[in-house]
């Protein structure tokens, strides 16, 4: 081979190594910039997906938020209703009524415990019998009083409360003749006290529902008092009770007397 080959041959493969140098730079670079391009990708996926992740954290707090509020609205508004109702059953109902209406009710809850507890645990027939009256007689008027409430807007109570409880609670560790005993003198005790707020409701009551009301039931609840008087141990203790309030009345009355003398003593003075 001649050198003028040589030479020639040298200039190609100097060519073809600068030209593959070239090819492979390009390459490189070509490389990067795709591996730059997948890198922005992915942080441009997991940017998106977190901020996917916070849009619907975001909305579901929004969510929950909205029904926690929209559940304590409903919450308040029910107790706001309630309130109103019970506020308006109340604007033509004087102090008076309102309490005989709450007090008739829980004492009418009250008398169809005991009696229930009366034929459960009573040992005489009397008392037994009394018991069930009572049962028949108050459930009658618990469902008329509570008709007659919510027509005004009222809600009574459909539970008793401690002081009645305690009651009901006494007398059911009790059974036999000790049972009757306790549970006689509480029915006087009771219809006594029930007796005088329904002759006063009947006579001074404002509302005219609720004075009808006390009207048509006083005198079931007289017939209970004398029932009452007949139980077993109460014998005599219904006299007792009406002598002591008429020795009040007579107190009473002499009181005033006295008053009325000392005063026109008094004026007669010079």
């Amino acid at each position: 081979m001649s050198n003028q080959q040589l030479i020639k041959s040298a200039h190609i493969w100097a060519l073809a190594l600068i030209l593959a140098g070239g090819v492979w730079a390009i390459a490189g670079k070509a490389g990067i910039r795709l591996q730059g391009q997948n890198s922005n990708q992915n942080q441009n996926q997991n940017g998106n997906q977190n901020q996917n992740g916070n849009t619907n954290s975001n909305t579901s707090g929004n969510t929950n938020s909205s029904r926690s509020s929209n559940a304590n609205r409903s919450n308040r508004n029910s107790r706001n209703d309630n309130a109103a109702g019970e506020q308006a059953g109340m604007g033509n109902m004087t102090s008076q009524d309102h309490n005989f209406l709450m007090e008739a009710a829980m004492g009418g809850l009250m008398e169809v415990e005991l009696g229930r507890l009366a034929t459960q645990q009573g040992s005489s027939d009397a008392v037994k019998q009394f018991g069930q009256r009572m049962v028949d007689d108050h459930s009658r008027a618990n469902t008329e009083l509570m008709t007659l409430a919510s027509s005004k807007g009222m809600t009574l109570p459909t539970t008793l409360d401690d002081k009645h409880r305690d009651h009901v609670t006494k007398l059911s560790g009790m059974t036999g003749a000790e049972f009757d005993r306790a549970y006689s003198r509480e029915m006087l005790s009771d219809h006594n006290k029930d007796v005088a707020a329904f002759e006063k409701q009947s006579n001074r009551g404002s509302d005219a529902d609720l004075k009808a009301f006390a009207t048509r039931t006083l005198p079931t609840l007289q017939e209970h008092l004398q029932m009452a008087r007949a139980l077993p141990g109460n014998e005599g203790r219904g006299n007792s009770n009406r002598n002591d309030n008429n020795n009040m009345n007579n107190n009473r009355s002499n009181r005033n007397g006295n008053n009325n003398g000392n005063g026109n003593g008094n004026s007669n003075r010079p």
